[in-house]
C-alpha cells in the first residue's frame, strides 16, 4: 500500500521546495514527490511542518554518546589521553549500551544514516537493532600492518551477525599520528570504504612534521613522525582516492585542497567538534569551490554536546561566515544540502539517499515549526536550518519504516544502561578486566 506523508512544505534538496507538498512511499522507496493533493495513498498530514530528506551523518562515534563534557578546555593531546584512560574502565557490553543510546539520539535528530568510526564495533549491533543505516568503520591503530589486520579481523568477526545491506562494513585507520602509512596501505587493500581523521589540529601538524609540540606528552600512543603533513604523506603513497573519507581537514593549504579534490577524497566537515576543541574552522568555502565532496558530521559527544544535526548545520553556517567575513559564505540551503545529499555522496550513497526523489530510499524527517518565530512561513529551508531541533522532529523514516516517532522510544531503559557506563568512565577504579 502507498503511504503519503504531507506537510506545509516538502524540501526535496534536489529540486525546489513544494508548498502543501507530499511524499508517496511504497515498499521502502519514494514513488512520487509533489503537491499532496495530486498524490494517492493512505495519508498522514503534518500541519506547521516541513518534510526534508533524513539527515546523513558523515562522521560519528556512537559508542561515545555518554562522553559529554570530558576534558572540556584541555588541549588536544591531553584530551585524547584522558579519553583513552577512561575508556579502559568499561565493562563488556558497555560500548553497545552506549552506542544504542547514540543511535536512538541520531534517529531523534532526524538522522537515518551514519558513517561511524567504531573503536569496538559496537555501532554495528546498535544500528542493526534500531534500524539506523550505517557504514561502520572499524578502527585500527599502530605501525604494524599485520597487527592492524589482526585487530580488524577480530572486530569483523565480532560484528558479523549485525551486518546486512543496511549495516555495512568499512575500516578506519584512526589518524596519521596513530597509524603508519603502511597500515593505511593495508587498509586500502581490503577493498572496503575507508575513513580517517586528517589535518584536525595544530598539534597533529607539529608532530607529523617535526616530532615536536604538545603531542610529545602522548608519544607512547603515536607512530613515528613522517616529516610530512598527512595529506602529502598519503598522496606520496598513492593512498588518496574516492574510497577515502577524511574527517575534519581543518589545517589544509591550497595545494592540499587541490589534492583532495583531484583524487575525489570525501571530507566530513565537523564544525562543532573543531570549535569545542579549539582546532579552528575548516576552509569550507575553499573545499567546496575546489569541487571536493563535502558532507556534515556531528562527530561525538566526546567533543560536541550531542548528535544534533540542526545545531551542526547552524554552526557550519556561523563558522563559514566568520571565517570568510561574508553573510553569503554559506546559505541555509547549502547547509541543508551538506547534511543530506552532500553527506550521502561523501559516503558513496548519493544514489540511495540524501534527497527526496522517486526511486530513492524513503529516508525522510518531518520537522515541526509550530510555535516558532519562523511561522507564518517565509522560506522553509531557512526555517528548518535556523529553527529546527531534535525536539521538533515528529517522525524519522528509514527505508519507509518509522524508526522514530515523537515520544516513541523507551528512553528510560536506554539512558539507565548508558548512564551506568558513564559512571564507570568517571570512576577512579583500575581498568576493568576483559572476559
Amino acid at each position: 500500500m502507498t503511504a503519503v506523508y504531507a506537510a506545509d512544505w516538502v524540501v526535496p534538496v534536489e529540486g525546489e521546495p513544494v508548498r502543501e507538498g507530499g511524499v508517496a512511499v511504497e515498499d521502502g522507496r519514494i514513488v512520487a514527490v509533489g503537491p499532496a493533493a495530486e498524490l494517492e495513498g493512505k495519508r498522514r498530514s503534518f500541519p506547521d511542518a516541513v518534510i526534508v530528506p533524513a539527515f546523513v551523518n558523515a562522521h560519528s562515534h556512537l559508542e561515545y554518546a555518554v562522553y559529554a563534557g570530558f576534558g572540556d578546555g584541555l588541549a588536544f593531546p591531553p584530551w585524547i589521553d584522558l579519553h583513552v584512560t577512561r575508556k579502559r574502565r568499561l565493562l563488556d557490553g558497555d560500548a553497545v549500551a552506549i552506542a544504542l543510546l547514540g543511535a536512538a539520539e541520531c534517529l531523534r535528530s532526524g538522522i537515518a544514516t551514519v558513517g561511524d568510526a567504531s573503536f569496538t564495533g559496537a555501532a554495528a549491533p546498535a544500528c542493526a537493532e534500531l534500524g539506523l543505516q550505517a557504514i561502520v568503520y572499524l578502527e585500527v591503530f599502530g605501525d604494524d600492518p599485520s597487527k592492524a589486520r589482526e585487530r580488524f579481523d577480530e572486530l569483523r568477526a565480532a560484528v558479523a551477525g549485525s551486518l546486512s545491506d543496511r549495516v555495512r562494513l568499512g575500516v578506519s585507520p584512526h589518524a596519521p599520528y596513530t597509524t603508519s602509512a603502511d597500515v593505511y596501505e593495508a587498509c586500502a587493500e581490503l577493498g572496503l570504504p575507508v575513513a580517517t581523521h586528517l589535518a584536525e589540529s595544530d598539534a597533529e601538524q607539529e608532530w607529523l612534521l617535526h616530532g615536536a609540540g604538545s603531542m610529545t606528552s602522548a608519544a607512547d600512543l603515536l607512530v613515528a613522525p613522517a616529516g610530512r603533513t598527512a595529506i602529502r604523506l598519503l598522496a606520496d603513497r598513492e593512498l588518496l582516492g574516492p574510497h577515502l573519507l577524511a574527517a575534519h581537514c581543518v589545517h589544509v593549504d591550497a595545494a592540499e585542497i587541490e589534492l583532495l579534490a583531484e583524487h575525489d577524497v570525501a571530507v566530513a566537515h565537523c564544525p562543532r567538534s573543531n570549535a569545542v576543541l579549539g582546532c579552528g574552522a575548516a576552509p569550507l568555502a575553499d573545499l567546496l569551490s575546489a569541487g571536493a565532496r563535502v558532507g556534515l558530521g556531528t562527530d561525538s559527544p566526546a567533543s560536541t554536546p550531542s548528535f544534533d544535526m540542526f545545531e551542526e548545520m547552524r554552526i557550519a553556517v556561523y563558522a563559514s561566515r566568520i571565517r570568510e567575513r561574508r553573510p553569503d559564505a554559506l546559505s541555509a540551503s547549502t547547509a541543508l544540502e551538506l547534511a543530506t545529499l552532500g553527506s550521502a555522496r561523501a559516503l558513496g550513497l548519493g544514489d540511495e539517499t540524501g534527497s527526496l526523489a522517486a526511486g530513492k530510499r524513503a529516508d525522510l524527517a518531518v520537522v515541526s515549526l509550530a510555535g516558532s518565530p519562523f511561522l507564518p512561513w517565509e522560506e522553509p529551508t531557512t526555517a528548518v536550518v535556523f529553527g529546527g531541533s531534535p525536539d521538533r522532529v515528529i517522525l524519522t523514516l528509514v527505508a519507509g519504516e518509522v524508526r522514530y516517532e515523537e515520544g516513541g522510544f523507551e528512553w528510560h531503559d536506554l539512558r539507565r544502561s548508558a548512564s551506568a557506563a558513564r559512571a564507570r568512565l568517571l570512576s577512579e577504579a583500575p581498568p576493568a578486566p576483559k572476559t
